[in-house]
């Protein structure tokens, strides 16, 4: 999946390697990270406890795929049991800003989301009978 290196990015396009990136951040969990990540570093069980429904297997592989991706800086420090503790990197802090914006949105917004939704259920109630 190498783009042509002459072309510009096409997220429209399946080959285009910006879907990776899409495909990150329209993630729940990642956004939901972020948004904490962006307030202070964070330990993993104290994220496990703070994002209710998340598992620590989930945690895990988000955490680690957020920190290929070059967005989470991990760090351990030399305790017994060892401490890793998690902070957004400066390719992180670029996009927390965008993160955030969405959880705001999703906040502001949930009623109309929640009433919209209703009244398509009783439309689609009343299509069927």
């Amino acid at each position: 999946m190498n783009p042509n290196p002459s072309m510009a990015p096409n997220p429209y396009s399946r080959q285009c390697p910006t879907r990776l990136v899409l495909d990150r951040i329209a993630d729940k969990w990642t956004v939901l990270i972020m948004g904490l990540l962006r307030q202070r570093p964070w330990r993993f069980n104290a994220l496990l406890r703070e994002i209710d429904g998340l598992s620590q297997k989930v945690l895990s592989q988000t955490l680690k795929r957020m920190e290929r991706d070059g967005l989470v800086h991990r760090e351990a420090f030399p305790t017994v049991p060892v401490t890793v503790e998690y902070s957004l990197s400066a390719l992180g802090e670029t996009l927390a800003g965008s993160v955030n914006v969405l959880i705001e949105w999703s906040e502001t917004h949930i009623k109309a989301v929640v009433a919209a939704q209703q009244a398509y259920d009783a439309r689609q109630s009343g299509a069927r009978q």
